[in-house]
């Protein structure tokens, strides 16, 4: 079983799961829509989205979880104190799953427990992840390009829609725009280079 990274305020993780036994946990684009909203009514107040993608059977997001103050504890506590920053992703998944069940006529857990996260320690990491995450749909062979795919953060960048992105902080990663777009074209072509070997391979 895979040892979880501590999930803790201040830190920058990557999150991803997937449906129970690889089921669609999305199947209309209402169900994208509506985990769009609960993603902001819960997870919003306490963390900083970099970068989102939702595939039919699975997520992925780039977060950094704010830092709370200990002294302005409003909007974050319940009887026992300080809730742990899993819970507020906890309650996003059990929102979704009751609307979905009710929805579908279906009954149980939709997502495998508990969600995966890994933690991000430098500027570097960051980058590569949100490339990844945006290219998740040219890996899975849902379009040829970044911009190719609806339910990601990518196009929120280059539109300038940007919601609640960081988008100035994440343009001066990459340097501006331009190199922000060419680092993802050259990602997905990598990806795309890989595919193929992969399946050349499998020929044999």
């Amino acid at each position: 079983m895979q040892k979880l990274e501590p999930f803790t305020y201040g830190n920058t993780y990557h999150l991803y799961n997937r449906g129970i036994n690889s089921c669609n946990i999305f199947k209309e684009e209402d169900n994208y829509r509506y985990f769009l909203s609960l993603y902001e009514k819960y997870v919003n107040p306490i963390a900083e989205t970099y970068a989102w993608v939702l595939m039919p059977n699975h997520f992925h997001f780039l977060v950094r979880v704010k830092e709370i103050p200990t002294q302005n504890l409003s909007g974050f506590q319940n009887r026992t104190g300080l809730k742990p920053p899993h819970q507020y992703f906890s309650n996003l998944f059990n929102a979704y799953t009751k609307a979905f069940n009710k929805r579908y006529e279906r009954h149980g857990s939709l997502f495998e427990r508990p969600f995966k996260r890994k933690l991000i320690e430098d500027e570097e990491y960051l980058k590569n992840v949100l490339l990844y995450i945006h290219n998740n749909p040219v890996h899975h062979g849902f379009c040829d390009h970044t911009e190719g795919y609806q339910w990601s953060s990518y196009l929120n960048y280059l539109s300038g829609n940007s919601l609640k992105l960081p988008r100035k902080e994440v343009m001066e990663m990459f340097g501006d725009e331009t190199n922000f777009k060419f680092c993802h074209e050259e990602k997905g072509e990598m990806v795309k280079i890989s595919e193929r070997l992969e399946n050349k391979l499998t020929e044999y």
